[in-house]
């Protein structure tokens, strides 16, 4: 039987709601910081920091490896052939080979009567039939459907319902140029 487990569909579920909810409320934070008022910080003009020079490290030098000398190769003593050792020969006697009782032949059966030869049934031919034609059917003429006549709209009665004035909004506060006005 097959079954889902609940905390594999709420557990996604959950960390979906989660990641919404933190990039919804960065996008707020970040729409009060532009509409809020932020005072001007006036740019302070500092001397230019001179770079520092770097000392410069001399070369050392190279090290020399010393030479190794080369080792003569080892010569590997000779090996004389040993001559292949002859297996002696043994004088095994023949056993002589078992004789096995003769089994007596079973007797013959006897000989099954032949049967007669029955003849070859022949089929009686059937005549062919001669291919029907389907009578032709006479086409029905496609049936009068009468047009419905359309019913008048019923009109609603009308009332007399105040207008509401219009409600004025605030003016917002300018934002300054430097400023950059997209949101993330």
């Amino acid at each position: 039987m097959a079954y889902i487990n609940l905390s594999k569909i709420i557990f996604p579920l959950m960390i979906l709601a989660i990641l919404s909810a933190k990039s919804i409320t960065m996008v707020v934070g970040a729409r009060n910081l532009l509409e809020s008022n932020i005072p001007e910080v006036p740019k302070l003009d500092f001397p230019p920091i001179p770079k520092p020079e770097l000392p410069k490290i001399p070369e050392l030098p190279k090290p020399e490896l010393p030479k190794v000398h080369e080792l003569p190769k080892p010569e590997l003593p000779k090996v004389p052939e040993l001559p292949k050792p002859e297996l002696p020969k043994f004088n095994v006697p023949e056993w002589p080979k078992p004789e096995f009782p003769k089994v007596p032949e079973l007797p013959k059966l006897p000989e099954l009567p032949k049967f007669p030869e029955l003849p070859k049934l022949e089929l009686p031919k059937v005549p062919e039939l001669p291919k029907l034609e389907l009578p032709k059917v006479p086409e029905l003429p496609k049936p009068y459907i009468p047009k419905v006549p359309e019913l008048p709209k019923p009109e609603l009665p009308k009332f007399n319902v105040p207008e509401l004035p219009k409600p004025e909004l605030p003016k917002f506060p300018e934002i300054p140029n430097g400023v950059p006005t997209t949101t993330p």
